[in-house]
């Protein structure tokens, strides 16, 4: 049977990142999703964060009212935000890690130390009607963890990976094989999985060759490409290298 097509998934935290550089409304992300679902995405990733650093408040309230895609909204697992997620209703919620000095999301969430918290929320925001998934480490541990706490979806953080890649580090293919073997328990356990964090055209291509993940969601080096070849034609690519990727399945 033929693996289902790949979804991708557009972050555009980075287009607020610029914006809010500066101060002001512009660019402006609701801008960027609307032609990133244009160009081809399948649906809009955005990241609150508890410091506010890209995306406000304001940004999900429009994004929700504006696009005709799915929002994705990655939140940590805070009061707060299971506040907004239920006042909101965005079509999804992924509960990430989040740490006020980091500059990026680093590493999966703690399924295990943190389950009954998680589960908690969980359970709270499927009851809203919004489906959840938890960003965690490529592991059999934190897969069985996810499925204990009740989350249909889970997204494989690739950034490990992707960083063993882009230094040429020899445990590039053990970090692949983590993320291989991860996808297909998900598959087994009856999750539906996802991946994310660090991919750019090559890696997205090497990932959609794996059967069971069905959506990448891709955020920063689209931007930065955007800003050589603009976002439709970044898009263009990723979609067309995910294509190629899948085709070999």
């Amino acid at each position: 049977m033929a693996a289902p097509r790949l979804r991708l998934g557009v972050n555009i935290d980075h287009i607020a990142t610029v914006r809010n550089a500066r101060g002001g409304a512009l660019p402006d992300p609701v801008r960027g999703a609307l032609l990133a679902i244009e160009a081809g995405a399948d649906g809009i990733t955005a990241h609150l964060r508890e410091d506010r650093r890209h995306i406000r408040d304001e940004d999900i309230r429009r994004l929700i009212a504006s696009i005709s895609k799915p929002l994705n909204f990655e939140m940590a697992v805070t009061d707060e935000m299971i506040a907004i997620a239920l006042a909101t209703k965005p079509h999804a919620a992924c509960l990430v890690p989040e740490k006020r000095s980091e500059r990026t999301t680093e590493g999966g969430l703690d399924v295990i130390g943190g389950h009954d918290r998680i589960r908690e929320a969980t359970t709270r925001l499927k009851a809203a009607g919004i489906r959840v998934s938890l960003f965690i480490e490529p592991s059999v541990e934190a897969l069985q963890a996810a499925v204990s706490i009740g989350a249909p979806v889970v997204e494989l953080h690739t950034g490990s990976w992707c960083e063993a890649v882009t230094e040429g580090a020899a445990q590039a293919e053990d970090e692949f094989e983590r993320i291989r073997i991860a996808s297909a328990k998900a598959a087994e356990l009856g999750l539906e999985c996802h991946a994310g964090h660090g991919l750019d055209y090559a890696t997205a291509k090497r990932i959609a060759g794996l059967p069971q993940v069905v959506e990448l969601n891709i955020g920063h080096f689209l931007m930065g490409e955007a800003i050589f070849v603009g976002l439709p034609q970044a898009i263009g690519l990723m979609r067309a290298a995910m294509d190629e990727g899948r085709a070999g399945v």
